[in-house]
């Protein structure tokens, strides 16, 4: 075979990218996992931490949309590339640290601008590969998250425990160079056949953002997002800390436990809602984002019972359930967008959904860091499932009213349910 050529070379893309997306996620994970230790070493409060966290997301939020304008412009092999060396670097730059400014800057700043660059050009990237197995290719694609953050969540815990928390650092950091110049070997970009009757045009940076915000699906699709991440953000910082500090719990268990469980169940999950979005988007391209909404809503009353519940078996059992439900919003995440956005724009839409997404999310981190004298983690973390409950009312008006009238304008079509 014909290197990155073959009917099987989407799938050796999607193994590449999924292995990168599993190093994105436990590089950002290892903080969270290690922030007791960090937090006792280098003396810092509750707010910093979250200032910290706070600081990541919104540098992402703000770089994000630049990175989805490049990669509707440029290589999108290079760019996911030339993305994962940087925040690898930065991430073993991180473990040398030790104030709260050069925390800021490493991991902050420069792990959360390099990690940017990754998100909109590695989904368009395997979009482009897949059209046919777009929502199976997009779920297994997100197991990596799942599994990076397992991962992360048991070796950055033992690590930090036997070797100090610098250590974590330096191993997730390294495996992403390794990994990046793999990538700078093995994968190519997928070059669209050109039409005769086509004229290539020059994409300009706001197109994006206003396609995005003129499509009421696609808007509907990203204040939806944005609960989504501001959940996930609050959820992924504060409860390693949540086990360790009221079950006393050790740091290994702490970061084992409080990611086991929700990321084990969304595995499954998103496996069963990727082959279901593909088979019920046949009949109606709207059912995509009814399965969100039953997601979410599903997902609700498992993030109050892993709040307020006193035992840890009914803890988990809620962390089960929150990791299942949300599964079926992120099987359906990109395959919604590219399903109402033009091609051309997938990339810089995709950017523009994240920069709006993690801007909103960045404000979990503080949000809870402050709360966390006044009202308690406990509390804090119950109150997440109002914002899951409001968007997932919000997608079941968008499914009704909205989708398939937009569907429809971009595949000049006119499909209607069966």
């Amino acid at each position: 075979m014909v290197f990155g050529k073959g009917k099987n070379y989407k799938w050796e893309v999607l193994g590449l990218l999924w292995m990168a997306f599993l190093l994105n996620q436990a590089d950002r994970q290892v903080f969270n996992v290690l922030l007791p230790l960090i937090k006792s070493d280098l003396g810092l409060s509750d707010v910093q931490v979250g200032t910290i966290a706070t600081v990541f997301n919104l540098v992402y939020a703000f770089l994000v949309p630049f990175a989805g304008y490049a990669g509707d412009v440029f290589s999108r092999k290079w760019i996911v590339t030339i993305s994962i060396v940087f925040w690898s670097i930065a991430t073993m730059f991180t473990g040398l640290t030790s104030t709260v400014f050069m925390l800021i800057i490493m991991r902050s700043i420069a792990t959360g601008g390099g990690e940017a660059f990754f998100g909109p050009a590695n989904y368009t990237l395997l979009a482009a590969y897949h059209t046919k197995t777009r929502a199976l290719a997009m779920s297994i694609h997100q197991t990596s998250y799942y599994v990076g953050i397992i991962l992360c969540g048991y070796v950055a815990g033992y690590l930090g425990e036997h070797y100090g928390w610098r250590s974590a650092f330096y191993l997730f950091g390294g495996l992403g160079v390794v990994h990046g110049l793999v990538m700078a070997f093995r994968l190519k970009d997928k070059k669209p056949v050109p039409k005769p009757w086509e004229v290539k045009e020059k994409i300009k940076f706001l197109e994006g953002l206003r396609v995005l915000f003129r499509t009421p699906t696609a808007l509907i699709l990203t204040i939806g997002f944005s609960g989504l991440i501001f959940v996930l953000v609050g959820y992924l910082t504060w409860t390693p800390t949540y086990l360790y500090e009221r079950f006393s719990m050790s740091l290994t268990n702490a970061g084992f436990h409080s990611m086991f469980y929700t990321h084990l169940f969304a595995f499954i999950g998103i496996l069963i809602a990727g082959r279901l979005s593909d088979a019920v988007s046949r009949k109606n391209p709207a059912n995509r984002l009814l399965l969100q909404a039953l997601g979410l809503l599903v997902a609700a009353p498992f993030i109050l019972m892993m709040g307020v519940s006193s035992s840890l078996p009914l803890i988990y059992i809620g962390f089960a359930g929150f990791g299942f439900g949300r599964a079926f919003f992120d099987a359906n995440t990109y395959a919604v967008l590219y399903d109402v956005i033009p091609e051309k724009y997938q990339s810089s839409a995709s950017g523009v959904m994240m920069m709006t997404g993690f801007g909103v999310g960045s404000l979990s981190s503080i949000l809870l860091g402050y709360l966390k004298p006044i009202i308690g983690l406990s509390m804090g973390i119950s109150s997440l499932a109002i914002i899951w409950v409001a968007c997932g009312i919000l997608f079941l008006v968008g499914y009704k009213y909205y989708y398939m009238k937009d569907y429809n304008r971009i595949h000049n079509t006119e499909v209607t349910p069966d």
